[in-house]
């Protein structure tokens, strides 16, 4: 068993950037303000540089592993862009399905990250899983498990964080879907944005992984 002291000091924090992507703009945003409205939207920064230039300043400082996230229409372009400036150095999110994700990963993004297509009216769908892990393979796709909190649990939250479907995070659902990727991606998109710091609750897994402070290993094949 692992003490949260010890689990810091034997898995060191990685930063990950990250290129939001919003009507064409990198943005950084209230996640809980993203909606179709855009007088409900909340910005804390929006640059006046183009996504091609966080791309090309990840790749010099070597960032890895990195993503860029199309947060609704009207930002392919950038997003093309972006992948561009940096060819298998990014993943690429926001409006993948089993149509266009090979697309994404023959315009340069290193992995793809799905999540609104695996809820089709906010339901799982383990069979469209499957099938675009099939297609891409497991090391090129991402599952993005971004959540918000219920009471003691958390679940994935999906059409710009504002649809919260009935699957909660847990040992046996991230089991369950570990077969089909090589990474998870999360969001508490409910401190999102606020500058307010992480949700410890969820970070720890206290919660998610069954209340021990024990190290789960995902499985993947």
């Amino acid at each position: 068993m692992l003490h949260d002291h010890e689990f810091s000091r034997r898995m060191p924090s990685l930063f990950r950037p990250c290129i939001d992507l919003h009507r064409g703009q990198v943005k950084q945003i209230v996640g809980g303000t993203l909606e179709s409205s855009e007088g409900s939207l909340k910005t804390n920064f929006v640059s006046s540089h183009g996504s091609s230039h966080f791309a090309a300043l990840y790749q010099k400082d070597d960032l890895t592993g990195g993503h860029v996230i199309q947060l609704g229409g009207g930002n392919e372009e950038a997003a093309c862009s972006a992948l561009s400036a940096w060819r298998n150095g990014l993943q690429l999110g926001g409006g993948v399905n089993i149509d266009n994700a090979r697309q994404w990963l023959d315009r340069g993004a290193s992995k793809v990250i799905i999540t609104s297509w695996l809820f089709p009216d906010a339901e799982f769908s383990e069979e469209r899983l499957q099938l675009l892990s099939q297609l891409v393979t497991p090391d090129r796709l991402v599952v993005d498990i971004s959540c918000r909190r219920r009471g003691d649990s958390w679940f994935v939250a999906t059409n710009k964080w504002q649809t919260i479907t009935q699957f909660e995070l847990s040992r046996e659902t991230l089991a369950q879907l570990a077969q089909y990727c090589s990474e998870f991606l999360v969001h508490a998109a409910d401190v999102e944005g606020l500058c307010s710091g992480i949700d410890e609750d969820l970070v720890k897994g206290k919660a998610v992984l069954g209340g021990g402070t024990e190290r789960f290993v995902i499985p993947v094949k």
